[in-house]
């Protein structure tokens, strides 16, 4: 499974963000292309631990966690964290570039790095939140065909 720590996926999830624009309609779903930035940069946020979201977790978590994360494909129309839809797009040029940096800026965690839980899958480990990270942007990227 492709992981957001390794230097080819991040590079690939830059050059694929090269090609939208604010304009581009998604191929499903509500969000538009600025809305669906946005909702990134808060993952990110989320994932670095640098924003904290209310605990919605998923009955028999730990089952369920493997498998949505590191085999079923990412379901479109999934629900999400409120706190990761709130924040309005800014300027596309800002948020375009600061999607990029957030991307660019990923690495791999230290070896028994603490790692934030995530909403509904709780505690997850370093590889979980690469795979994750991954799946997720490529997910929307894949939404607005790029």
């Amino acid at each position: 499974m492709p992981s957001l720590y390794e230097a080819d996926r991040r590079r690939e999830l830059v050059d694929r963000l090269a090609h939208l624009t604010p304009d581009r309609p998604a191929r499903w779903g509500r969000f538009t292309a600025p809305q669906m930035v946005t909702h990134l940069l808060e993952a990110s946020r989320m994932a670095a631990g640098e924003l904290q979201v209310p605990e919605r977790p998923l009955p028999l978590q730990f089952l369920l966690r493997p498998l949505f994360i590191h085999v079923l494909p990412f379901p479109k129309g999934a629900p999400t964290a409120p706190l990761l839809l709130a924040r309005a797009p800014a300027t596309w040029d800002r948020d375009i570039a600061a999607l990029r940096a957030a991307i660019e800026a990923v690495r791999e965690p230290a070896p028994g790095a603490v790692m934030p839980d995530h909403p509904a899958f709780g505690r997850m480990t370093a590889r979980d939140w690469g795979v994750l990270r991954y799946k997720h942007t490529d997910h929307h990227f894949r939404q607005f065909g790029i």
